[in-house]
């Protein structure tokens, strides 16, 4: 039952990126509830088809590859619409909206073929840990779409053009804030994953977990995180600079989530 509620979600994404078009570009009122009611009701549905998806694996950890997409989607649908309903604005929409459905899009055809076959799966801190990270990665893709907004923005007023070119973009202090409050969330929700996986290991596996190449590489994207704070802070951290640092901290997430290939124990294996 769980594949029917999540190709409803899917189904719903998709109508909600399509809507995300007028709503942003041309600023219709209607889209703009079009867009927000689709991604509620696919968060909810996709909400109930990863419960039930757990419940009838017998887990409560997302352990083969579809499960790990479908919680990576949700997360990002839930930013969406935290950032929607708190900043007023649907932009990031037309990015983190399509991203959504395309990660549903895999786990809603058909039965997982991929799964986490490693024995720390029976620590019951490895949904905390697993869960924070991908929150992590969630706030990452939204910090850098913020970064890159920001950029737009900017160059946009400098550049006096007119208000009929890229009127949709956020002012830029709403979009400065999204930038360092979702750079704020993902920096914590890595920490907390990194010491869950870390007492994972000091209680299963010992230090060989702390040589495995997707670890090495967790722990090189917490420190770009800790440098971005810092340089935020201490200088600013906007415009080309901004775009660059995040995308410098993006390409690093997509070598961690790349390393599950070459990890030995992150690695998704077929039965």
């Amino acid at each position: 039952m769980f594949l029917l509620w999540l190709r409803v979600a899917a189904a719903l994404y998709g109508l909600a990126s399509l809507a995300a078009l007028p709503a942003v570009l041309y600023g219709r009122p209607r889209w703009n509830r079009v867009c927000l009611g689709a991604t509620i009701g696919g968060f909810f549905f996709h909400f109930v088809s990863l419960a039930e998806m757990l419940n009838a694996a017998h887990h409560w950890t997302p352990v083969g590859m579809h499960e790990v997409q479908s919680l990576l989607a949700l997360l990002i649908a839930s930013a969406f619409l935290l950032i929607a309903l708190r900043y007023r604005t649907v932009s990031f929409g037309m990015f983190a909206l399509p991203l959504a459905f395309l990660l549903v899009l895999i786990p809603a055809i058909g039965p997982d073929k991929y799964t986490f076959t490693s024995p720390l799966i029976r620590n019951g801190w490895v949904f905390v840990h697993i869960a924070a990270i991908l929150a992590a990665y969630a706030a990452l893709i939204f910090s850098l779409l913020a970064s890159l907004l920001y950029l737009l923005q900017e160059r946009r007023i400098k550049s006096k053009q007119k208000a009929e070119f890229l009127p949709w973009l956020p002012p830029l202090e709403t979009i400065d804030q999204i930038a360092h409050r979702t750079l704020l969330v993902g920096f914590h929700a890595m920490t907390v994953g990194l010491l869950a996986g870390s007492l994972i290991a000091q209680s299963s596996v010992g230090s060989a977990y702390f040589r495995d190449p997707k670890v090495l590489l967790s722990f090189g994207m917490w420190l770009l995180f800790v440098v971005l704070l810092f340089i935020r802070k201490s200088k600013g951290l906007r415009g080309r600079r901004a775009v660059y640092l995040s995308s410098l901290v993006f390409l690093v997430m997509l070598s961690v989530w790349a390393a599950n290939q070459v990890s030995s124990f992150h690695r998704f294996t077929a039965p």
